[in-house]
């Protein structure tokens, strides 16, 4: 298999440092740690520019806990600038998995805890694990994460399937939802969801504000929701992305009136 180049991410310094040190003295093992999200970014980014990839990156569950409320899982994402802002262990994972897919991550965790793992699995990650495992466990599921193996601990299996089982179903009951939306409707929500008002809309789309109005109204009733940010977090479980707004001077947080 080669080297493994492994990235640690974990702000409580002590642990990160002791689990560093810990991998490093495996013969086959380089080992880099970092202390925040955007930290962690930097390092992968400079990796890659460098033309040594990281192969597996261990995140701390609670990236950034301290620090105050973290970034939304449920719109999972990291600010591209790498800024010093606070982010999230499971959104770092998601940001990674988009920004480099072959770059493998493993959840590590306080207390096992089936919501957050599955919710860790949908973003991307390859593992939950204990922080307290054994070193040779945490050996073993590196190695068998680089073989795309998925590891969770037993005792979370159940709770993980049933977790992930109940978003499947959300998620296509909110696809069966979009589909009954026109096209031009769909049009409308995705802009919502690139969160673009009443007037924005109607300059993107050619359309009058009263129409745009109606079809907003329209996507609400339609979707069975009573406001914009329900829409939108309907519209993000069935997979509906924004709308491209590249080149764009947009109005954005409009209400519907």
């Amino acid at each position: 298999m080669g080297r493994i180049r492994v990235l640690v991410v974990d702000d409580h310094r002590i642990f990160a440092e002791s689990l560093a040190a810990a991998l490093a003295a495996e013969p086959d093992v380089d080992v880099s740690a970092a202390g925040s999200g955007p930290a962690a970014l930097r390092c992968l980014d400079r990796a890659v520019a460098e033309g040594r990839r990281y192969d597996v990156m261990l995140v701390d569950a609670d990236l950034g806990a301290a620090a105050g409320p973290t970034a939304s899982v449920a719109v999972a994402r990291v600010v591209p600038d790498h800024g010093e802002g606070v982010v999230d262990g499971i959104s770092l994972v998601a940001g990674v998995r988009s920004a480099q897919p072959a770059v493998r991550t493993v959840v590590l965790a306080e207390k096992d805890d089936a919501h957050r793992a599955a919710l860790a699995l949908q973003a991307g990650a390859s593992g939950w694990v204990a922080k307290d495992c054994s070193l040779q466990r945490l050996l073993a599921v590196i190695r068998g994460v680089l073989r795309d193996e998925t590891h969770l601990p037993p005792a979370l299996l159940t709770g993980v399937l049933r977790e992930l089982t109940a978003a499947r179903k959300h998620r296509t009951e909110s696809e069966q939802l979009v589909e009954s939306l026109t096209p031009r409707e769909r049009e409308v929500l995705r802009c919502m969801v690139a969160g673009l008002g009443r007037k924005a809309v109607a300059e993107r789309l050619f359309l009058s504000p009263h129409t745009v109005r109606t079809h907003m109204q329209n996507v609400l009733g339609k979707l069975g929701v009573h406001s914009t940010l329900a829409a939108v977090a309907l519209a993000r479980r069935a997979g509906v992305g924004p709308a491209e707004l590249a080149g764009d001077v947009v109005e954005r947080g409009g209400q519907l009136a």
